[in-house]
């Protein structure tokens, strides 16, 4: 049976969307819950700034308390250099930092261009392989943008190709603002992985603003994708990119691996009775998922798959 790794990201790309603070109690509640589930990788947070999102004030915190759950794989998203020092020194394990194909979305969101991205890019991946921390570079809004519209596969090629040269250890591609549909994710993958090879490309960060986020994840395992970003309850999106909300639940997409007979070491029930300490933390906030409320269907095995 083939393996898949369901990386959580909704302590960090759910929560900075929304306006209300979850507890830190809370927060690390829900990361030992989830890793208790069988969860492998959380994205904890992000080193930003608490000016800009003080919804990510607590992640040094949240690091040093995921680093003494055994067996998770603790990552933290990074903005730039100054990002990946705190990261590197809070103990991550793995760092991300997004690179906007759309250059205005850059600018915007990290006030850089492509040219300054690499450049960035390069300076995190020396502190990277000093520390001897994993380094990935996402290829945000390699689907399109809701700033400039279509972005185009040779400009995502072309990125990732700079990207492995200043240094990157993984790329993800990512659908940042719920473009993508299933044959563009074939396509995509197929391009940017035949320039720089299927090792370098392993992972999907979707979002299912259209409802195409199962049927593009679907895309992305028939063409050899190992890892999926999901976020608990559809918690997220991006708060540079207008209308776009709603990452992939982690609980449909676990579900849809275990039916399908994929091994993701999740057990389902325990995944899904997370979902209460996000309710009662966010009491405001909706939670979505068609698994969880319809439950486990009879007869499939709810033990971890």
């Amino acid at each position: 049976m083939n393996h898949i790794l369901l990386s959580e990201v909704g302590p960090r790309d759910g929560l900075q969307s929304i306006d209300r603070i979850m507890p830190l109690a809370a927060k690390k509640a829900w990361i030992r819950a989830e890793a208790e589930a069988g969860v492998r990788e959380i994205e904890v947070g992000s080193f930003v700034p608490a000016s800009l999102l003080p919804q990510m004030a607590d992640t040094a915190e949240l690091v040093a308390f995921a680093r003494t759950l055994p067996g998770l794989n603790v990552v933290a998203l990074v903005p730039n250099a100054r990002g990946a020092a705190r990261a590197v020194e809070a103990g991550v394990h793995g760092m991300s930092i997004p690179f906007s194909m759309s250059e205005t979305h850059s600018v915007r969101n990290v006030r850089k261009d492509h040219a300054q991205m690499v450049e960035e890019i390069r300076s995190i991946a020396g502190i990277a392989r000093a520390a001897g921390v994993h380094f990935a570079v996402s290829l945000s809004t390699a689907f399109g943008c809701t700033i400039e519209g279509s972005v185009s596969a040779d400009t995502v090629v072309r990125l990732a190709e700079a990207s492995v040269a200043a240094g990157a250890q993984e790329l993800s591609l990512s659908d940042t603002t719920g473009y993508a549909d299933p044959a563009q994710v074939r396509r995509l993958v197929r391009r940017v992985r035949a320039s720089v090879g299927s090792n370098m490309l392993t992972t999907l960060h979707l979002h299912n603003t259209r409802g195409l986020g199962l049927a593009n994840a679907l895309a992305g395992l028939d063409e050899g994708i190992t890892t999926f970003d999901a976020s608990l309850g559809g918690l997220g999106g991006c708060p540079y990119a207008p209308g776009a909300s709603g990452n992939i639940v982690t609980e449909d997409l676990a579900f849809m691996l275990h039916a399908m007979g994929f091994q993701t070491g999740i057990d389902l029930k325990k995944l899904m009775a997370v979902r209460a300490i996000l309710a009662e933390a966010l009491p405001s906030e909706p939670l979505y998922g068609f698994t969880p409320d319809a439950g486990l269907p009879m007869g499939l095995a709810d033990r971890a798959a």
